[in-house]
């Protein structure tokens, strides 16, 4: 009988140890597991940008848009010009004229320049109309190519968020090493080169 107690204590001594053993290792792998989910969402988690202002300097895309608009601005510009010399030939017409025209020929020379007036008012309307529907139909064309673009280059990078930055945007400070400038502005010249 002396010997139970003896015995009961190894034994209780026994579990003990091992209940200690396994908490230990218990513990240890919750640890583990805890260490090994903020490990992988942060290297989950990944920004990347790219730089407008670069984008728009060195894009093949992007220049030759620029050109169209110039020169529809400019087809404008000499359109209207033009619509403006004849009209201030005929009012030249009519000064020089003065003192000479009859009171009907005052009031059809009047009524003939505020028909001038609107339709100078109305077709410069329509042109400027044309001129920003064509601007915002090639920035659309632009965005959708960027759109593809990044799509298709994210499936091999993995990045959580593509972001364009400009000097006028709310982000203060970048690390050049997420600027995916110089891929965006290959990818885009090389594409843009097949559709040409």
């Amino acid at each position: 009988m002396k010997y139970i107690s003896t015995i009961l204590s190894v034994i209780a001594l026994g579990l003990i140890v091992v209940l200690f053993i396994t908490q230990k290792q218990q513990l240890q792998d919750l640890r583990n597991h805890v260490a090994g989910e903020k490990r992988d969402q942060g290297s989950g988690f990944k920004i990347a940008y790219f730089d407008m202002d670069t984008l728009e300097a060195h894009y093949d895309g992007f220049k030759d848009a620029q050109a169209v608009v110039k020169t529809q601005e400019n087809s404008m510009n000499q359109e209207l010009s033009s619509l403006d010399r004849t009209n201030q030939k005929k009012i030249e017409a009519w000064r020089q004229k003065g003192n000479t025209m009859t009171q009907a020929e005052g009031e059809q020379a009047q009524q003939e320049y505020q028909q001038m007036q609107q339709q100078f008012a109305g077709r410069k309307q329509e042109l400027e109309q044309a001129l920003y529907k064509s601007t915002e139909d090639l920035k659309t064309n632009i965005r959708k190519s960027i759109e593809t673009f990044l799509k298709d280059y994210n499936k091999q990078k993995n990045y959580s968020y593509i972001m364009e930055y400009d000097p006028n945007s709310f982000i203060y400070t970048k690390d050049t090493v997420y600027n995916i400038t110089p891929d965006l502005v290959a990818g885009l010249n090389t594409a843009y080169k097949k559709t040409k």
